[in-house]
Order: C-alpha cells, then structure tokens, then sequence
C-alpha cells in the first residue's frame, strides 16, 4: 500500500506536465489573441512614452505584468493595445491624450519590428501567426475618447483603432456606464441616446468591433439590440460567480450566445474571486461558466494585464497562459474548444465586424445636440449656423415665444 501512496503525487506530477506540455503544442499554432492589455499606459506614467529611455526597453522592462521576453513565454500572438486616457480628461484633453497612446502603439511597433506587427484586419492577425510576430491592434477603452463627435470616431478608426470601449467608468453624453447600477453614478441616457445609437451604427460601418467591458446593463442590452455586428466584452466576467457589476449577467450572456458574441474573461482578482486573493482555478470556473450559458464560441481572453493592481495565483503575468490552458485541457475541453478561446471565436467576431462593415455607405453626420456637451472647454463652431433647429433647443423656443407674441397681437 505504501508503494501506490508514493506513486500518486509523481502521478499528479506527470499528468500536470502532460496537460502544459498539450497545451503548448496547441499554442504553437493558435497562439493567444489577448483582448486587453495597459502596458501603453504603463509607458506613459513610468516613462511619458519615451521609449528610448534604456529603461523602458521592452526586452528587459521591469514592475510590469509585460515585456517581450514574457509576451514570447506566453505564446501572445495578437494583443489589443489600449489606448486608455482616464475619465478625468471628458471634456478637457481627451482626444489628446488619446491620440498620443495609439502614436506609442505605433512606435512600439516600429522599435521592436522583429517582436511586434501593426496590424488592422483579421487577415493581418494571421499573417502575423505564419511570420510568428505579435499582431498588434488598437483599442480605444471609454467613449469619451471620442468627445461626442463622429469626425473624431472616423479619424481614431483611420489612425488604427478596431474597438472601442463605449465607456469606460463615467457615463459619456451618450452612454450609461457601469456605476449606474451600482447607484454611484446616475443615469443619463437610460443606456444609449439617440446620438449613442449613431455611435454604434457608423461602428459598423466602418468595421470597428464595439467594446461593452465598463458599460451599464443598459446600454450592454441596447448595443447588443442595435448592432449588426457581433460585439465583445473586451475584458470582463461573469456575473454569477462574482456579483461584481463590472462583470457580465447571465441574461446579457444569453444574448451575447444569441448574437454570436464574445466576452473575453478579465483576470482581475476583484473581478474573479470578489476578494483581494483569486486563483487560477477561479478564473477557469469563469471561462467554464460563459461556456455553459453563452457557448464555447463566447469565451475569450482579456487579462487586463498592466491596468490592475492584483492578479491570481498561477497569472502573474502574460507568461502564464499555459497554465490556463493547461487547466482547460484538465477539465476536458476540447482541443477546438482550446482553439477558439485562443485566437479563433475573436478572429471569428472580427470576420464579422468586417463583413457587416461598408465604407460606400453614406456617413452618420447628425451631431450631437449642443445643450448635451460640457461647454466650459470648447468652442461652438457649426453649431450656430447648423441647418437643424433642434441643435438650438433654447434658440428654437425664444423664436416660438416671438411668433406667439405676434400671433396674440394680431
């Protein structure tokens, strides 16, 4: 009896090795398509972006979740760069700043050419995979990136971007964000406005895919209503396992299966656990549930890496993907299923977002209404001469209040 006690933990040990050793014969083919990732802001406030600086050297950077040589033991083979500028520059340097991540993206790619490849289209993705560089995407995290113009939608989309985060933790003039419904902030638009609903059409036009991480229930369920495209969750979880609101609800995971939608699983422990401490095994339990209620072609990844403070046990850093792989492999998903939460249900959502797309469309050019934006920073250019009286609702109601005065004269 004593021989077969001694043999089990080598047991445990050669099986263990086996599922890392499957999954990393998997990942050399279908490599990780990561959804979202902060090393570009991490680039701003260690080093404002000045990649030359010896220690922002990607090779060999320190105090990050990433760098090339973990990115490489990972298997990443596709990463949606964020391009994040914090709720506090709505209304002031938004679009600024903005401009100024996707740029370091860029430079990210030109400086480290052998590691990294912008790319912009699906089929970019998997040239990426045949040259085994890392395919490098930009996502722009909250709406208010855009500052409520669809000039500005159009021109981040020219510059690269191909998902946008409709908020990020603050409500836009257009779009409910995930406080709402947690009663810290109130809501404005009861999801999406008129003007968010513009938002999300010229989105499919031009083939940017819609990004619900950091949305309200509303505005998840409005988008999901709206869209002709499917759309994802670029890194968030699942509800029912952790009743965290940043997290995706079982009824908007029914849609998201209806859809053909993806939510990409967000490893951040407060998400994952509901608790400071989380663990591998957690964040499977997540990616096990979005299967059951959404189906294996609604998982992904979305780690989140570089933009949280707390990670789980066994995905410290990009560098432990295997691991998770290896998990999934243990509890019997299958090798297409493995594929798919890779790199093959985004590719998938992509294609799609691509199909739906028309560039011989005519625009959406309605602006936003005048009394919806902040005007303490801004100019009011366009909007005084704009063929559209409903623009001007307080120019509108004094001239109706002199036709009646001439009226009651007569």
């Amino acid at each position: 009896m004593w021989i077969s006690w001694w043999l089990w933990p080598l047991v445990a040990i050669c099986a263990g090795d086996r599922f890392r050793d499957e999954a990393e014969r998997i990942m050399r083919g279908t490599p990780v398509i990561d959804g979202h990732n902060d090393l570009p802001w991490q680039l701003l406030t260690r080093f404002n972006n000045q990649l030359q600086v010896e220690a922002a050297n990607l090779t060999s950077l320190t105090h990050t979740h990433t760098n090339i040589p973990k990115l490489k033991a990972g298997f990443v083979g596709g990463q949606f760069w964020s391009a994040y500028t914090p709720c506090d520059t709505q209304n002031k340097d938004a679009v600024k700043r903005t401009l100024e991540q996707i740029d370091v993206i860029h430079r990210m790619c030109q400086m480290y050419p052998e590691t990294f490849v912008c790319v912009t289209n699906s089929t970019g993705i998997r040239q990426a995979f045949q040259e085994g560089k890392i395919a490098s995407l930009v996502g722009v995290e909250g709406g208010h990136s855009i500052d409520s113009s669809l000039g500005v939608l159009r021109t981040l989309y020219h510059l690269g971007m191909r998902y946008m985060t409709l908020t990020h933790s603050c409500n836009t003039p257009w779009a409910d964000n995930w406080l709402v419904d947690t009663g810290e902030d109130k809501g404005e638009s009861q999801g999406l406005s008129p003007f968010g609903q513009r938002v999300v059409k010229e989105m499919n036009r031009l083939g940017v895919i819609i990004d619900l991480a950091h949305v309200s229930v509303s505005t998840m369920k409005d988008a999901l209503s709206l869209s002709k495209a499917p759309v994802l969750f670029s890194h968030s979880s699942a509800y029912s396992l952790c009743q965290h609101r940043r997290n995706v609800p079982d009824d908007v995971l029914q849609l998201v299966n209806q859809t053909g939608s993806l939510v990409m699983v967000n490893f951040y422990n407060d998400y994952v656990s509901c608790k400071k401490e989380a663990t591998l095994s957690q964040v499977a339990d997540h990616l096990d549930h979005i299967k059951k209620v959404a189906g294996a072609g609604a998982v992904g990844f979305g780690g989140d890496f570089d933009g949280v403070s707390r990670l789980p046990l066994g995905l410290e850093d990009v560098s432990k993907y295997p691991d998770l792989v290896a998990e999934l492999l243990r509890r019997q998903w299958t090798e297409a299923e493995v594929r798919g939460v890779l790199a093959n249900n985004l590719l998938r959502v992509f294609e799609a977002v691509e199909r739906v797309s028309d560039h011989t469309q005519t625009p959406e050019e309605e602006p936003i209404s005048l009394d919806k934006l902040q005007d303490s920073c801004r100019t009011n250019y366009g909007y005084s001469e704009a063929p559209s009286f409903h623009h001007q609702p307080r120019v509108l109601l004094a001239s109706l209040t002199t036709v009646l005065l001439g009226l009651c004269l007569l």
